[in-house]
């Protein structure tokens, strides 16, 4: 079973993912980039942040290790979201990044990526060879050349002026609520927002390092949608626990997820001339009332496997300027080549601000088709693959759907969950397959 998943190595810290295998991956990183060139002719310098879990101090402690004693000198960052270490690595000519955070997951949960040089994430053949190195043995510097470690207390300035100047308009009459999800967004999300203008309520912005995602943040909106109602507010912004992504609540409580963003945001960019060949890249989970909503609007929808790297992927083989998944990873390669959940935020209320429309009014010409997803726990999800028995129920789902639905069945690359996906034209009938699809991979994956 491959070490790596769809973004880094994740895993319950201190049982899946402990200190030695966080050093241990470091070396390798600093022995793989390196012989592939990554640090010829100078001293190899690494950006190290992390989210506020607390075993990510640990974890921390153990990259630092790793790649120092492997000759590679470590600016800590702190507590920031992932893109932020994207941002610093391209911003500082590092050599690599790394950023300690299992995102949405619980908080016993934690993980390693890696970025390469210039901010992007590792190829996956990079990735393999990192993990076929692990253990290796190797001839350690010693004297000068080993790494030292810079405390660097202004990076989260420098990303805070890097988010102002990707919008051209003040944001001041806006009323926002942004969600922190006590995670990394807590130190960033509210200044930035302020200081576009906006008026700021934040909750969940308290991290103790043990209350990341608790019931708060993009997985769990209801706090989030009372507080929008009770101040008033125009929307509502939800960070997940790194803060690479966003949900955001309009001003009556409905949620935009990101099959609706990407749909405001390809609508403005169309309209601006902005949008490379027409086109936006979504995933198999894209909803099909954006799809419907692109095509009416002569917009094409290249579609991947879920996962923002697999979207960045497709976006830099045929140079798109859009494209993210309904999770709320949304990639502008005008401005960076990973999600940024508080970047997506600060472009969306320019659209509000420019086009002086409510959240609602900019979402109202996508109609989202119903949707049902049932994560499965418990189960053999490497099995999932090799069963005849599921194959061929999603297929008769699949033609009972024909030109009114879909139906998506896939492991996780995060978690040890099988997700199952239906949409319809109606709710019942969305439910119904879904309930009959879970029950059946219960059965055949227990």
């Amino acid at each position: 079973m491959a070490l790596f998943g769809t973004d880094g190595v994740r895993g319950v810290a201190n049982v899946d993912l402990t200190a030695e295998l966080a050093v241990d991956l470091a070396i390798a990183a600093a022995h793989v980039l390196g012989e592939i060139g990554a640090f010829a002719g100078h001293r190899p310098k690494a950006i190290v942040g992390q989210d506020s879990r607390a075993s990510g101090d640990f974890l921390e402690a153990a990259v630092v290790a790793g790649l120092t004693s492997a000759g590679v000198d470590v600016y800590r960052v702190g507590i920031l979201p992932t893109p932020a270490v994207a941002f610093l690595v391209k911003e500082s000519g590092a050599d690599l990044g790394v950023m300690i955070s299992a995102s949405h997951n619980p908080m016993p949960d934690n993980g390693i990526k890696f970025f390469a040089k210039g901010g992007d994430k590792l190829a996956d053949s990079v990735e393999a060879q990192i993990e076929a190195r692990l253990g290796e043995p190797w001839d350690r510097p010693v004297g000068l050349n080993v790494g030292r470690v810079i405390e660097d207390t202004e990076a989260k300035n420098r990303y805070i002026s890097y988010l102002l100047s990707t919008i051209k308009t003040s944001l001041a009459g806006l009323k926002v609520v942004v969600d922190c999800a006590n995670g990394a967004a807590s130190y960033s999300a509210p200044i930035v927002y302020e200081k576009a203008g906006a008026s700021v309520t934040a909750i969940s912005a308290t991290p103790t390092g043990w209350n990341i995602n608790e019931n708060c943040g993009s997985t769990h909106l209801d706090n989030l949608i009372k507080k929008v109602a009770l101040v008033k507010a125009d929307l509502g912004v939800a960070h997940d626990g790194d803060a690479d992504r966003c949900l955001l609540v309009a001003a009556n409580g409905d949620v935009i997820d990101g099959d609706y963003i990407l749909n405001i945001l390809a609508h403005q960019w169309l309209s601006q001339g902005k949008l490379n060949q027409k086109t936006v890249v979504g995933t198999v989970m894209s909803n099909l009332g954006f799809i419907k909503s692109m095509e009416s609007s002569g917009i094409i929808v290249e579609r991947t496997a879920v996962g923002d790297r697999y979207v960045l992927e497709k976006m830099l083989e045929h140079n798109f300027n859009l494209g993210g998944e309904q999770s709320g990873h949304v990639i502008m390669r005008d401005f960076s080549n990973t999600g940024d959940g508080l970047l997506t935020a600060l472009q969306i209320m320019q659209v509000m601000v420019t086009s002086q429309k409510s959240l609602s009014e900019l979402a109202s010409n996508m109609n989202k088709f119903p949707q049902v997803l049932i994560n499965i726990k418990d189960i053999q999800k490497e099995k999932l693959s090799s069963s005849e028995t599921i194959r061929d129920a999603i297929k008769a789902a699949e033609q009972e759907l024909e030109g009114i639905g879909r139906v998506l069945v896939r492991a996780s690359g995060t978690e040890s969950i099988v997700r199952v996906m239906v949409e319809a034209n109606e709710l019942q009938l969305a439910e119904k397959i879904a309930d009959s699809l879970a029950q059946l991979v219960r059965l055949e994956l227990k």
